[in-house]
């Protein structure tokens, strides 16, 4: 068991088989409880939403795709902060993983982007349905 093991609790036997591993685990071990972390799915739906808004150019702003997730998220108050780039030409965004975020966070991150979208009239449509 040095790699570690990952179970996730969907019904009692999960549960159970978690509750079994811990009895056998070495004094010392290390266990990690936490919400699960946002779905692949999830993750492509943001950056087909955040292209689409990229390529909209909303109030004329010619930003990349991971420019907009840097803005929606730190709309939600997720940490981030900047550091002067190497070279000493503007400032990059650090701090910020999307894939740190639990399926709630991200779940209202998407809904953020669809408000910001429809106050825009950047349709959004065809995105959703993938």
């Amino acid at each position: 068991m040095s790699e570690g093991q990952t179970v996730i609790l969907t019904n009692d036997y999960r549960r159970m088989q978690a509750h079994r591993l811990i009895e056998k685990v070495p004094t010392g071990a290390v266990v990690t409880i936490r919400p699960a972390r946002r779905t692949n799915d999830q993750n492509a739906l943001m950056w087909a939403m955040l292209s689409e808004i990229s390529r909209a150019r909303p109030e004329g702003r010619e930003l990349t795709p991971d420019v907009w997730k840097a803005l929606f998220m730190h709309s939600l108050d997720h940490t981030q902060r900047f550091e002067e780039a190497l070279d000493g030409k503007g400032m990059v965004p650090v701090g910020f993983r999307s894939s740190k975020l639990t399926k709630a966070q991200f779940s209202d991150l998407i809904e953020l982007i669809r408000c910001y979208a429809a106050e825009r009239g950047i349709d959004l449509e065809e995105r959703d349905a993938a």
